[in-house]
């Protein structure tokens, strides 16, 4: 059996640019984003053991490997983690604050931790924009990017190196196209409800909600709505005509990003931000666009309580609350009973997966990120804002009646059908 754990070092010092104490790789190249790596031989057979990629975020490197027996495995190394060697203990990985899955790690230095990655968790990984790690009192968080095509990558460079030895070893980054199998008209009927053939894959449509922060046209809305957008980012006040956005800054830890109007063009109504923190049990109101088409062309307006001043996992960037939101609200304020913005819609539970894990359905878990975190970023992006101190409760149509003139609904294509739609909770 091949020495794994040793491997796995070498994989995060070669890309650390550290020596190579183990002389194990990396034999050909896997350059995929910002995760780089190759292919592994065990250091004491040199016989070909696993393909692996790492990514360094400040002082800790997250690595995905999968060995020659296409089993995968996940790495975090981090100095600060100082753990007694082989230890063992359980660690719970949550992605884009809903699907949640815990793994076993071992302690292989002090530093390092490995872990066996399943198969469900690295679907997950592929679709996901951000992953939580929480073990041994260490909370750690990972910006993930082009992970749908690292899997593939690496997915190609073990199959390369199992069929050809370590003579295959190459440029693993660029993954041969399927083959298309021909079937005959009888075959095919059996499988393909459609007597005509495919045509070409048609662009999918992604909305989202977004608030006018600024007088100069600043908007503020979700990373992941836009973040898989292939064209022109457009935004629509209701009953105003459409406007082209351009994109000003993104947090992809935080889920947060900035657009502005293309267009010279001043806005006269926009949010007012809380000035004073939020506490558990005041009510809130989410408005937004779900299930734009489907729904109302208009936005809704869900009412609900702050039911936790943490997210999944003890999150301190979120807020948990109860008023429902769907998939379109992604990006829309959250809104105190004065009308001030308390937070930025984000998510809402995974409900049949949570039911499939615990066997109880969740009821009215949704998550926003905190004015503090929003507030930060604007900060940093140089965005004026105002605030203001939340003394005066209105009442919920009064609330959404303000809203009106900011709340903005935001569409972009990206992509082909059946992909997951950003903004999608």
């Amino acid at each position: 059996m091949p020495r794994c754990a040793s491997l796995f070092a070498s994989a995060v010092l070669v890309v650390l640019n550290l020596p190579n104490a183990f002389a194990a790789g990396p034999l050909g190249t896997i350059h995929v984003g910002p995760w780089l790596g190759g292919a592994y031989t065990d250091d004491s057979s040199g016989a070909f053991s696993h393909c692996s990629a790492a990514q360094t975020y400040g002082g800790a490197t997250l690595s995905l490997a999968q060995n020659s027996y296409k089993a995968w495995q996940l790495t975090i190394a981090d100095p600060s983690l100082n753990m007694p060697v082989g230890a063992n203990f359980p660690i719970d990985i949550t992605f884009d604050g809903q699907a949640q899955f815990r793994i076993f790690g071992t302690a292989t230095t002090a530093t390092l931790v490995t872990a066996p990655f399943p198969d469900p968790a690295v679907a997950q990984f592929r679709k996901s924009h951000l992953m939580v790690t929480a073990g041994k009192n260490h909370t750690l968080q990972f910006a993930l990017s082009a992970t749908d095509k690292l899997v593939s990558v690496i997915e190609n460079c073990v199959a390369r190196m199992n069929k050809g030895g370590l003579a295959a070893a190459g440029d693993f980054s660029v993954v041969p196209a399927k083959a298309t199998v021909a079937t005959t008209p009888a075959a095919k009927s059996a499988t393909d409800t459609s007597a005509a053939p495919a045509g070409p894959a048609k662009p999918a449509t992604i909305t989202g909600t977004g608030f006018v922060i600024s007088a100069v046209g600043h908007i503020v809305t979700n990373n992941h709505v836009i973040k898989d957008c292939v064209g022109d980012v457009h935004g629509n006040l209701i009953g105003q005509p459409e406007v082209k956005l351009r994109v000003v800054a993104t947090d992809g830890t935080n889920d947060l990003a900035l657009l502005q109007a293309a267009a010279k063009k001043k806005f006269k109504d926009v949010a007012t931000v809380r000035d004073t923190p939020v506490r558990s049990g005041d009510a809130v109101i989410a408005i937004g666009f779900p299930f734009h088409g489907l729904l109302t062309s208009d936005f809704t307006v869900t009412t609900g309580i702050v039911s936790s001043l943490s997210g999944i996992l003890n999150d301190t960037r979120f807020l948990q609350i109860s008023a429902p939101v769907q998939p379109g609200n992604s990006g829309g304020p959250l809104l105190d009973m004065s009308g001030h913005v308390v937070g930025v819609v984000a998510a809402k539970i995974d409900a049949l997966k949570f039911a499939k894990a615990t066997g109880n359905i969740p009821e009215n878990i949704s998550f926003a990120i905190k004015i503090g975190t929003v507030r930060d970023f604007l900060d940093n992006s140089v965005v004026p804002y105002a605030t203001d101190n939340s003394e005066t409760d209105l009442k919920t149509a009064e609330i959404a009646s303000a809203a009106r003139a900011y709340i903005m609904l935001i569409t972009c294509t990206a992509g082909a059908v059946g992909e997951k739609p950003a903004g999608k909770k």
